[in-house]
């Protein structure tokens, strides 16, 4: 055979014959190569595999793809990824495919994964919030349950101790014959120092247009804290609750944060000017009444100068406290004083909470005329909760100097705070039976009973439905108050 029949043989080997189903055995030619440009007669356009590099041009076949809808086997053009139900490959430029859910057929993606309305139109995206781990939060009822359950136990242990001691029938008769048009009035008084609590995280927001903070959400926030700090050991789980209430109402960790370390930081200081605006005018009398156990007094109102000291210094030095910290812990674990688990925890708040702490009150603290409003605000909420005593006095017909039983009531915060259970239990009972025992006298049990479950007890059970409030409709604080500005 000469060389020229060879190369005919060889190339006529090299055509496929199509024996497909309803073509009849028509010899067609299948094609002699990649990228040729030939392809089945009457197939669609498909997708040419790409070429071996070590293959001749003329002699590779293309490999086939499975049409889903007639079963057939249809070749693809070089470099086109496979479709799947025999689609078309998209050309160059092309809008992408919808998707299922959207029902109007438009290729706009979705937006963060939501689903169209049933109008066919989509919901504009969220703020972007942070969310709170799982773990924080069921930790945080976890501690509540807990602190209930001791609660009941101490309710309990002092029912036990008014039966046991002969003094239930003195205590009965007391809360017979009490006033409660005034026991009236000092849950009023509480209302209004929720109200205060509430305005002084308005005043915050008010002003700012970005924030999405309706009158419901701050209510529920301020809800939120009284229910946490009086369920939680001195009161440590009420500010991350209240962030994360704030991060669910539409703020960012950051913005959450400033606002709740700021409003956390002028709570603390009014505390500790509360107390020294009353000391100094009654110092005298509570050295005479009391003696030199005043000086126990002297030194919860130093602790709390201290702790407001300290927080403004880790507020303008994070840098320094966070050195401090680091080497404080770093020795401390060396000597085996704390576990390894421990120090990683301390280790993260000195070295990521303090920075978040100083950032948050620092952007929380820039309008200085609303930070004094705030602390005005703050004081005034506070007078309110320590005349709680001085009006259920009066609801058992005692008299009382109402400027001593506020300075009395801020003492009794002091030691309440101090004390590591919830509530400050156990300090608040000792407190207010020496503090206020010469001034009830025989009703003294009936009185902290009263004060207890108007300052404490009820404050708890009426949060519970307060802290769901939701600002529905979509109007900040401050859009309502451009509203009413342009109204007038």
């Amino acid at each position: 055979m000469s060389l020229a029949d060879e190369r005919q043989t060889s190339a006529g080997a090299d055509r496929l014959v199509d024996f497909r189903p309803g073509h009849g055995g028509s010899h067609e030619p299948a094609g002699t190569g990649a990228g040729d440009g030939i392809r089945p007669v009457g197939a669609p356009s498909g997708a040419w595999p790409k070429a071996d590099k070590g293959a001749p041009s003329g002699g590779a076949r293309p490999k086939l793809d499975k049409d889903a809808s007639s079963g057939n086997d249809q070749p693809r053009p070089a470099g086109a990824r496979p479709q799947s139900g025999g689609a078309q490959p998209r050309p160059a430029g092309a809008r992408p495919k919808p998707d299922k859910g959207n029902s109007s057929g438009s290729a706009r993606p979705k937006p963060g994964g939501t689903r169209p309305k049933p109008d066919g139109t989509w919901p504009k995206p969220g703020p972007k919030v942070g969310v709170a781990p799982a773990s924080a939060s069921s930790e945080g009822m976890g501690s509540v349950k807990k602190s209930v359950f001791f609660l009941v136990l101490v309710a309990l242990a002092y029912f036990l101790y008014l039966v046991f001691s002969g003094e239930l029938g003195t205590f009965v008769a007391s809360l017979a014959g009490a006033n409660y048009g005034w026991i009236a009035v000092a849950a009023l008084c509480y209302v209004v120092y929720y109200l205060l609590g509430v305005t002084a995280y308005a005043i915050a927001v008010a002003g700012d247009a970005k924030s999405p903070l309706g009158i419901l959400d701050l209510m529920s926030v301020e809800a939120t804290g009284i229910f946490f700090s009086n369920l939680t050991p001195n009161g440590t789980g009420g500010a991350p609750a209240q962030i994360l209430r704030l991060m669910r109402s539409g703020l960012s960790v950051g913005a959450a944060g400033a606002l709740q370390y700021t409003r956390f930081i002028i709570y603390e200081a009014a505390e500790g000017i509360f107390a020294a605006l009353m000391l100094i005018p009654r110092l005298g009398y509570f050295l005479d009444a009391y003696g030199n156990v005043f000086l126990v007094g002297a030194l919860l109102f130093g602790a709390k100068v201290a702790e407001v000291a300290g927080l403004l210094l880790v507020c303008l030095l994070p840098r320094q406290v966070s050195a401090v910290g680091n080497w404080v812990l770093r020795l401390i674990h060396r000597w085996g004083w704390i576990k390894d688990e421990r120090f990683k925890s301390w280790s993260h708040t000195v070295n990521v909470q303090v920075y978040e702490f100083s950032n948050g009150f620092k952007a929380g603290a820039r309008n200085v005329r609303l930070m004094a409003l705030t602390m005005v605000v703050s004081l005034v909420q506070l007078g309110f909760q320590y005349a709680l005593p001085w009006v259920v006095l009066q609801a058992f017909g005692k008299q009382g100097d109402f400027l001593t039983c506020l300075a009395c009531g801020s003492m009794l915060e002091l030691l309440t705070s101090a004390i590591p259970l919830p509530g400050g239990t156990l300090g608040a009972e000792g407190g207010f039976a020496f503090l206020f025992g010469s001034m009830y006298g025989e009703t003294l049990s009936a009185g902290y009973v009263v004060w207890r479950m108007v300052e404490y007890v009820l404050p708890v059970l009426a949060s519970v439905p307060l802290m769901g409030l939701r600002t529905r409709n979509g109007l900040s604080l401050n859009a309502r108050l451009r509203r009413w500005r342009a109204r007038r």
